[in-house]
């Protein structure tokens, strides 16, 4: 335990930012990062940094861990004091690399926002995890795997044994980050920078994660800097609040002033942007959010979309074998999709709500058919998709699109912008020459990006900015039915205001019908028709959004709904209140025989899975 006892709060700053300047050197010429930032963190605080996506906040992380200069960043002034463990206070904007390496991981851990990027694809979970230990703290193979196994359960994740023998890619998007968070938590660091770390988790692990960050904070007196744009989880988490927009601190003060008393229009507004659970009771239809300072004319009009139906999806399964053995037989099967049963309307919204590993995006990707379902039947309009053929299935594919969780893994990095835009234009040959060009040019300003845009390439821009790019692309054929697989889950809170109002706009506009994949309720109640939650690879409660918001019969339903964090500091959850039981393994031998979902209609329409699954 670190000693904070000369001064309450451990007044002594562990790290100090002091009139912080970064720039980038790019075509156009240099473009400032980050101007004249200035603030401290204490031992055992949490200063949580907030702000939209390209306002600084990463810049200002990666500065403290000098790794801003390997993303064409260059500390231009300030200084950056580091209160070290058993040295005295350095600058870390003037430390030498070798130095620098040593106190990275070390000193001050880092969880990166998208795990994809910030775990090695081909090397082992565990050999990651071990990686940073045997470096820095001189330990056996041994004691490494041991403590390594301890951060799995730590961080939660099912079956530890078998997850440190997978890759990254074997992991789903909500696994990968709980390994990222063990990773940066392994070396128990002075400082804890996390660059939004719980952006792709679900509810419950996220409630769990901020109740284990806020534990060890309190443990070992980390300081811990949380940069986030959601305001729900700052009110959980924070003690002190940082403000930035554009580059520049617009504000800062305790986290009571800032929710209470916001003084900066910017924190205004961007407290107003916060979708909170319970808005839309007594509301049939979804509509469109009132957002300061934007011009949506739309705000406020229900969307009823149809009664025609557009997707039918009966009794779809989907499974992945598991090889093992000498001869790479099939010994078992994961059981990602069990029988599920679903339609959505024109013009309407279903969402799937469920924790990560709950078969969610298998789902939405088996409707595509990227991934080959087992069995079960699922039909657009009038077109059976699974009797298609490549080439037909290629056609059929002009009226489903899908938005992807990670821009970043599903962008070209070597594709300029407006190419990958107008890149299924091309592949269908749908518009020719200036028409083509055009119809980008109108999707870039639909998105709400500047048009000098199109000329960047991905890595650019920031995690918000390159999701509507995605979004505009997977809108460049005009589809009937977009699949949105957690297609907001990584944007701050005002531009995923913007683009869920764009969304809702189209929808009414262009009669599209979304299957929404989400685990932030808060979001699935502003947007969705019909809401079906899952758990295990099957839907266990469904209905129309009113009754399963307002009237939630299955207990993983009230379950999901007592984590999801309230944006207000003194309604914070206590880690007594999250014992949520862990998810049992979806993984079965090959003779096992899946029992038939069978539900029980509680109000019309309003259905609740009866077969027992565990809970």
């Amino acid at each position: 335990m670190l000693d904070t006892s000369e001064t309450p709060q451990g007044a002594k700053p562990i790290a100090e930012i002091h009139g912080l300047r970064v720039e980038f050197q790019t075509k156009d010429g240099p473009v400032l990062g980050v101007e004249d930032v200035s603030f401290s963190i204490n031992s055992g605080e949490t200063v949580c940094v907030v702000g939209e996506s390209g306002s600084g906040k990463s810049v200002s992380s990666l500065s403290l861990m000098r790794l801003v200069e390997f993303g064409g960043g260059e500390i231009a002034g300030g200084r950056l004091l580091f209160d070290r463990k058993d040295a005295e206070q350095i600058d870390l904007a003037q430390t030498e690399p070798e130095l620098m390496r040593s106190i990275r991981g070390n000193e001050i851990g880092m969880i990166f926002q998208e795990p994809m990027t910030a775990l090695n694809p081909v090397f082992m979970v565990g050999r990651q995890l071990t990686e940073g230990l045997r470096l820095h703290k001189g330990m056996t193979k041994a004691e490494a795997e041991a403590r390594a196994l301890e951060l799995m359960r730590q961080v939660r994740i099912p079956e530890p044994e078998r997850r440190l023998k997978q890759y990254p890619h074997e992991l789903s998007g909500g696994m990968r980050q709980r390994v990222v968070i063990a990773m940066a938590l392994a070396c128990e660091p002075r400082l804890l920078i996390a660059d939004e770390p719980t952006t792709a988790l679900d509810v419950t692990i996220q409630a769990e994660i901020l109740a284990l960050m806020d534990r060890l904070k309190r443990e070992t007196g980390t300081a811990v800097m949380f940069i986030t744009h959601d305001m729900a989880v700052v009110a959980q988490m924070a003690d002190r609040v940082v403000v930035m927009f554009r580059g520049k601190k617009v504000e800062e003060g305790t986290v009571e002033e800032i929710f209470e008393n916001p003084q900066h229009p910017y924190t205004k507004s961007l407290l107003a942007a916060v979708p909170k659970l319970g808005e839309m009771r007594g509301k049939e239809y979804p509509e469109p959010m009132v957002l300061m300072g934007t011009r949506n004319q739309s705000a406020g009009e229900p969307i009823k979309g149809s009664d025609e139906v557009l997707l039918d999806v009966k009794n779809l399964t989907t499974r992945f074998e598991v090889k093992g053995g000498f001869f790479r037989r099939t010994i078992a099967n994961v059981h990602a999709v069990e029988d599920l049963s679903f339609s959505i309307n024109k013009g309407q919204t279903l969402s799937l709500v469920g924790e990560s590993g709950c078969g969610k995006s298998t789902a939405g990707r088996s409707i595509l058919r990227l991934v080959e379902p087992q069995s079960g039947s699922i039909k657009v309009g009038n077109t059976d998709i699974m009797a298609l053929d490549q080439k037909a299935l290629r056609l059929a594919r002009l009226d489903m699109q899908m938005i992807f969780q990670d821009p970043f893994a599903s962008l070209n990095p070597q594709m300029q912008l407006s190419d990958q835009v107008a890149e299924p234009i091309h592949n269908f040959g749908t518009l020719k020459g200036r028409a083509a060009q055009d119809r980008v040019e109108m999707l870039f300003d639909r998105v709400e990006l500047p048009r000098s845009f199109m000329r960047r390439y991905p890595h650019e821009l920031s995690g918000g900015q390159r999701q509507r790019v995605a979004i505009a692309r997977a809108l460049a054929l005009n589809p009937k039915l977009i699949i949105a697989d957690e297609a907001v889950s990584a944007l701050d809170v005002s531009v995923q205001a913007q683009v869920l109002n764009l969304m809702l706009e189209l929808q009414s506009e262009l009669d599209l019908s979304f299957l929404f994949i989400s685990h932030d309720m808060a979001v699935v109640e502003r947007v969705s028709h019909h809401v079906g939650v899952m758990y295990l690879g099957r839907i266990v409660e469904m209905g129309p959004r009113s009754a399963v918001f307002e009237n939630p019969q299955h207990p993983y339903t009230q379950a999901l709904m007592k984590a999801v964090p309230i944006a207000d500091p003194r309604q914070r959850m206590d880690e007594k209140d999250l014992n949520f039981k862990p998810i049992p393994s979806p993984i079965h031998p090959v003779s096992y025989q899946a029992e038939p979902s069978v539900y029980k209609e509680v109000t019309p329409g309003h259905k609740v899975l009866i077969t027992d699954s565990g809970y």
